[in-house]
């Protein structure tokens, strides 16, 4: 994306026209861990090749692993095996699921290694995952802050857990099921309510036993340890999260209708979806298929009237990473929107539910926040604000979202950011008719 200190989106031409999403990042962090810790070559097509990716690129290289190149989304990983020490500082820039998986994947091998992040990483907390690592045998220093990076680990013998979350979470999952690949005996994650499963797919894909069981609104996870990880082809399905952004600018400019080709549709990350029909929003779903073991299909979203509905707060697990660009849609809305149970977003990349409703306000939303979510009143959007996005991929996109229907531009600050997640997002949304600048 073109480097610019501010942009702009303002209202213009209604949107039309076919985009494929952006590389999922989930699988494309999980494809190049798991392959730099497997024998033999793994071959990943589609890979988002975004900021935050590329740090996990660099940091699996190394750890050890040789990592090529190809061209446009296609990469080669061939593993040792599993991690050894780095020569240096390994940096996961802004990426949090890098770096938490990263510590999993890391503790199980007889190695140290120091984990940084740039300003805004080294503000999220990291003790939700350190404290069970430390359970199962690894060993932590928090060299300047405590639960803050950046920290040095020190990995070796570990012994598998029973752990039970108090709160879904596929990053802490993720990172103890990694983990228990070199443990002793097995690791047992049980979550309260089912959050995304791309780990313990890839690992079945990998080579891995593991085993899934329903147990009431979520699952028990149990991986028995001293496995080995063979590489394989992985094809990387469209991102859900990246292609919200494009589809909720369609339902939001009248006479838009966009289509996303190629949008992964795992049940436990369509929650944006579900909650969009529910207000109202016209989408259809075309030509699914399987694509990399994952559902996938053709979005159309063409411009709706959307009404404010409650959204259920079982659906948090499923969507937490969607609530701003939500937000901006619910904005437009007849009624007011009530997103609740939501505290995750307070310690993501920024505080999403601050940001989003100082950014909302500023634009002449009316919104009411509360310690676990916030309310957004839909009407007129006034805009004709500069938005502060503590260097927020998502804050950024949707705020520019806002302003292709906002009676004056929407300025986001920091923009660069949304390359961690959607490099050409300009581009794009600019080749659909935005006016975004």
């Amino acid at each position: 994306m073109t480097a610019f200190s501010t942009l702009s989106s303002q209202r213009g031409a209604t949107l039309k026209g076919h985009v494929r999403a952006p590389g999922d990042k989930s699988i494309s962090h999980r494809s190049l861990i798991l392959g730099g810790m497997a024998t033999g070559v793994t071959e990943v097509e589609g890979l988002l090749e975004g900021d935050d990716i590329l740090a996990t690129a660099r940091a699996v290289e190394a750890f050890g692993a040789k990592v090529e190149r190809l061209g446009d989304g296609c990469w080669r990983i061939e593993g040792q095996g599993g991690f050894r020490s780095p020569a240096t500082t390994i940096d996961c820039g802004n990426a949090g699921t890098g770096v938490r998986l990263l510590m999993g994947a890391a503790a199980g091998y007889d190695l140290s290694v120091v984990l940084d992040g740039d300003a805004s990483l080294r503000k999220r907390p990291m003790k939700r995952v350190t404290g069970p690592l430390a359970q199962m045998g690894a060993r932590f220093d928090w060299i300047s802050v405590e639960d803050r990076l950046p920290l040095a680990l020190q990995g070796g013998r570990l012994s598998g857990i029973h752990y039970v979350q108090a709160v879904a979470s596929a990053q802490v999952k993720s990172a103890l099921l990694l983990a228990g690949l070199n443990a002793f005996g097995d690791t047992v994650v049980v979550e309260p309510e089912k959050s995304r499963d791309h780990t313990e797919r890839m690992l079945s894909a990998f080579g891995a036993r593991i085993e899934v069981v329903e147990e009431g609104r979520g699952w028990r996870i149990r991986l028995a340890g001293g496995q080995k990880l063979t590489g394989t082809v992985v094809a990387v399905p469209g991102d859900p999260s990246s292609a919200a952004f494009p589809l909720a600018a369609a339902l939001v400019v009248p006479g838009s209708e966009v289509t996303v080709e190629g949008v992964m549709l795992n049940p436990l990350r369509t929650g944006l979806f579900d909650t969009w029909m529910d207000m109202g929003a016209d989408l259809t779903f075309s030509n699914r298929r399987l694509s990399g073991g994952e559902d996938v299909a053709d979005i159309t979203a063409r411009h709706s009237s959307l009404k404010g509905i409650v959204v259920p707060e079982d659906r948090a697990a499923s969507m937490i990473d969607e609530y701003p660009i939500l937000a901006a849609t619910a904005a437009f809305a007849e009624g007011p929107t009530v997103m609740r149970g939501i505290g995750e977003m307070r310690v993501k990349e920024s505080d999403r539910i601050a940001l989003m409703v100082a950014g909302l306000r500023a634009c002449g939303v009316q919104v009411e926040e509360e310690a676990e979510g916030f309310i957004v009143a839909g009407g007129p959007v006034r805009g004709g604000a500069t938005v502060e996005t503590a260097h927020d991929h998502r804050i950024a996109m949707s705020h520019l979202v806002l302003g292709l229907n906002a009676d004056q531009p929407v300025s986001v600050q920091d923009p660069e950011m949304i390359a961690t997640s959607f490099p050409g997002f300009v581009e794009l949304m600019r080749g659909l008719g935005a006016s975004v600048g």
